[in-house]
């Protein structure tokens, strides 16, 4: 087959090299040519004369009645002609030449053209039966596509990570550290019969750092570290994700002891079978198959420790999950109060501080924060710093910087005199709310200055971590919700779409309640809706549809309770409304202690004896980390 395609191709390029055929002509219409003066050059080879004419001209063969059209000539000068040509082609500066005018091609060209399509169109086939056949035998570029994509982290290049730039996070710590005690000392624990767990699942919600801790398990350890995200392994071609997965487990026995990580395994490690791998994933199931068959080889004395991470645990094939493969699985969870204060100090190790910063006070003021956060926190303070031209990072950066990050950047937005109003009374409907409900959490700033997309804002954050929360609670932050609505309601007898985001919130709350926490008499305790995220694509949830009505009628019960009791809390404090939202117009923005003070309110006492006694079915009410309530421009998102 190789030697037609050479000859097929010789044939084909010696037929484009060949120069254009020489018509025929009369020696006696070549010497007209010449008197008319259209000779543009000629070459002459003993009788035989060869040349072009400037233009074409008409030329009619003998005993042919038929002319053509004639460029390029050749013809015979006779032995017995005694013109004297050669005096006529100089006196017309014709060109008279004495090599051959139709040589053929340099030798390199005609190889090139003659060979080089057919080698290059071999040399693309072996290319690629290489690199689908896994690379065998080569290795560099033509063996790349099976190869894994796994980078490879030695322990002597450059700085290493370690738990000390870990924290927050100390009890996945502990989980970890025999781990990187197998890994230096191994015989300690083979000498009594111990195996090391042949993986570790770390997961938890995004930023909460198992990324970094496990890279700091290879720097505490000093062993090889080959990282990988699991959509890596994929690819269009059936056959190379699983030819990826050997690759890696066989650089990594080579190179034992070593850590295999594998970032976000959820994108491979799906339940077989499950709802979302309807329509055929043949390549993702072999490439989940083949690393449980390399997990399922380790005998324990490889030295190789699987570190896989997933923010959807619940979602991963049973199959991943039993002994012998991920052995332990470890939650990483988002830090408390004393982790966030850890992580702020080590995120700040190289940020010059002001004396007056209180990194105490900022982790108290960002309950839910995780780690990634906190370092996006410190990043946007340090520019804010920058920017203002400080030579030290100072605590008026810091609030600046979370206020951007929770509330949104400022917009150059000119509300009209009405809609600033409306606004105030908005917000301030949200923030006397939060001031009279028992148990809520403090109001830390009220806003009408326009931020992201949002008019204003108002922001409560509790004075400590929160882990569980009550009926009471969750009605209690469907009423503080409902208050810029409500406020709307009393002052000025309508309503506008500014009310959108915080509806979007009640409902959401409030059918978690129903249908996911059992928190309605007339549903039960029972769980009739998936969490948010994992509904079915196609409406498959089991849930019958006179129970979704059910559903649907408890959780207008549920908010039309709540919206009557914010109506008659804040009709009953009218004064407090008025007065705060009057302060409000005047400053643009209130902090914690100038908004109790505007609604005449005792932070040392809120909700206290103001609230006490004066609203009649009112419950204590933990607040939520984080409570923003904004008034919507009415594009959809606040």
């Amino acid at each position: 087959m190789l030697v037609v395609l050479l000859a097929l191709n010789w044939i084909i390029s010696s037929f484009f090299l060949a120069p254009p055929a020489r018509e025929p002509v009369s020696y006696t219409f070549f010497l007209t040519q010449v008197q008319a003066n259209n000779v543009a050059e000629i070459t002459s080879t003993a009788d035989t004369i060869e040349g072009q004419f400037k233009k074409e001209v008409a030329y009619t063969p003998t005993g042919d009645t038929k002319s053509e059209q004639v460029d390029r000539f050749t013809t015979q000068r006779p032995s017995f002609a005694d013109d004297d040509l050669f005096s006529q082609l100089q006196a017309d500066s014709v060109p008279v030449n004495a090599n051959p005018p139709d040589a053929p091609a340099p030798i390199w060209q005609q190889l090139l053209i003659g060979f080089g399509p057919t080698i290059l169109l071999v040399a693309l086939f072996v290319w690629i039966s290489r690199r689908m056949a896994g690379g065998g035998g080569g290795g560099g570029v033509l063996g790349s596509f099976g190869k894994s994509r796994a980078k490879l982290y030695q322990p002597e290049s450059g700085p290493r990570t370690t738990f000390a730039d870990v924290a927050g996070i100390q009890e996945v710590e502990q989980e970890v550290t025999e781990i990187v005690d197998f890994l230096r000392e191994p015989e300690k624990y083979r000498k009594l019969g111990a195996q090391i767990p042949h993986g570790v699942l770390l997961s938890g919600p995004p930023g909460t750092g198992k990324t970094l801790l496990a890279r700091a398990v290879a720097g505490e350890a000093r062993v090889p570290f080959f990282s990988i995200s699991a959509s890596e392994f994929i690819e269009a071609i059936v056959g190379v994700g699983a030819s990826r997965v050997r690759d890696l487990f066989d650089q990594a026995k080579k190179v034992a002891p070593s850590i295999i990580f594998i970032d976000e395994l959820d994108a491979i490690g799906r339940a077989r079978g499950s709802a979302q791998s309807l329509g055929g994933n043949d390549e993702r199931e072999q490439t989940l198959n083949q690393i449980l068959t390399e997990m399922d080889g380790f005998t324990g004395s490889e030295g190789v420790v699987v570190l896989a991470a997933t923010n959807r645990s619940e979602i991963l094939d049973p199959a991943l999950l039993r002994p012998g493969r991920f052995d332990r699985r470890v939650v990483v969870s988002p830090p408390d109060l004393a982790g966030r204060r850890a992580i702020l100090a080590v995120h700040t190790r190289g940020v010059p501080l002001a004396p007056g910063v209180d990194l105490d006070g900022i982790a108290a003021s960002t309950p839910g924060m995780v780690g990634a956060d906190l370092k996006n926190l410190v990043n946007e303070a340090a520019l804010l710093a920058a920017r203002r031209g400080h030579d030290q990072v100072r605590n008026n950066d810091f609030t600046d910087a979370l206020e951007k990050i929770v509330l949104g950047t400022v917009r150059g937005l000119m509300l009209t005199p009405d809609e600033k109003e409306r606004t105030a009374f908005h917000e301030s409907g949200h923030a006397l709310l939060g001031m009279l409900t028992p148990g809520a959490d403090p109001v830390r700033k009220i806003s009408i200055i326009p931020r992201g997309q949002a008019l204003g804002v108002t922001f409560q954050s509790p004075s400590s971590d929160r882990y569980g929360y009550s009926k009471q609670y969750l009605k209690g932050r469907i009423i503080g919700a409902l208050g810029g609505r409500a406020a709307e309601q009393v002052v000025f007898g309508d309503e506008t779409t500014g009310a959108e985001s915080d509806l979007d919130q009640v409902s959401n709350i409030a059918r978690q309640m129903v249908g996911r926490w059992g928190m309605s008499d007339a549903i039960g305790p029972v769980t009739v809706l998936p969490p948010p995220g994992q509904e079915s694509p196609f409406g498959l949830d089991g849930v019958a549809p006179g129970t979704k009505e059910l559903i649907d009628s408890e959780v207008r019960k549920i908010v039309d309770e709540c919206y009557a009791e914010a109506l008659s809390l804040l009709r009953s404090h009218r004064p407090q409304l008025d007065s705060l939202a009057h302060r409000l117009l005047q400053t643009e923005t209130l902090d914690e202690a100038d908004a109790y003070a505007a609604a005449g309110i005792n932070p040392s006492d809120a909700p206290g004896a103001v609230a006490r006694g004066e609203a009649p079915g009112s419950s204590p009410a933990p607040g939520i980390p984080h409570a923003v309530s904004a008034e919507s421009n009415g594009s959809g998102a606040a």
